[in-house]
């Protein structure tokens, strides 16, 4: 498949291009995000089959690489994008995640095992599927957690701990003996309030029940 490597690091970008070239990929590599942004950045681009990115790129070695990548999912809905890096940039990792998982990946260096698991990890996401380091995770939601979770009532607490048991609005209505409308007024207030993008409702669902799970020693069980 045609992969293009968006990543600073001399060293890295050439180990990385002959071990993919070796497994016989088309490989190009940028050093830059706005080298990158050139040439992917065109709405008639002719896209790759997966983009690879770190975090940290020039010129100020911050977060170029994975605003790029934020910006290219927005600009072309089925890139596939699998971010390597050493980092865990919160803000836009969350906003990458936020939009659609499908076709995504946020890897931390030094947490692939071994070489055979970056390659499954590549065909993963370059098939659609969704490879998120669970320390990633962990980052993106830890700073807004233990706010965003209090500032639920405790009906929405309710909802919410419905929707982790995988129940749908109907069937949540008919637990808590309340009108459907009702759910549908909670549901949204409980998105708006863990501050999920107003895109992609399904996938936010997704999120705001994993944001509940991970407090789930603090959180009970809905009655």
């Amino acid at each position: 498949m045609r992969i293009v490597i968006a990543e600073d690091s001399v060293l890295l970008l050439d180990g990385l291009t002959r071990l993919l070239t070796a497994e016989g990929h088309d490989v190009t590599g940028y050093r830059t995000a706005d080298e990158l942004v050139a040439v992917l950045g065109d709405p008639d681009a002719d896209l790759p089959d997966l983009l690879l990115t770190d975090v940290r790129m020039p010129p100020t070695h911050t977060d170029e690489g994975l605003r790029a990548a934020v910006h290219l999912r927005g600009l072309h809905r089925g890139l596939p994008v699998l971010v390597l890096s050493q980092y865990v940039e919160a803000r836009y990792a969350r906003e990458l995640l936020a939009a659609d998982a499908r076709g995504l990946g946020y890897v931390l260096k030094d947490r692939v095992a071994d070489v055979d698991d970056f390659l499954d990890a590549l065909a993963r996401v370059a098939a659609g599927g969704t490879v998120v380091d669970p320390e990633v995770v962990a980052q993106v939601f830890a700073r807004s957690r233990r706010s965003t979770l209090d500032a639920l009532t405790p009906r929405e607490r309710d909802v919410i701990g419905l929707m982790a048991e995988g129940r749908s609005n109907a069937a949540i209505a008919e637990r808590l003996v309340i009108g459907l409308p009702a759910v549908e007024k909670h549901v949204t207030s409980i998105l708006t309030k863990l501050d999920l993008p107003p895109d992609a409702s399904d996938h936010r669902r997704v999120l705001a029940v994993l944001r509940w799970l991970e407090d789930a020693p603090t959180n009970g069980t809905p009655r």
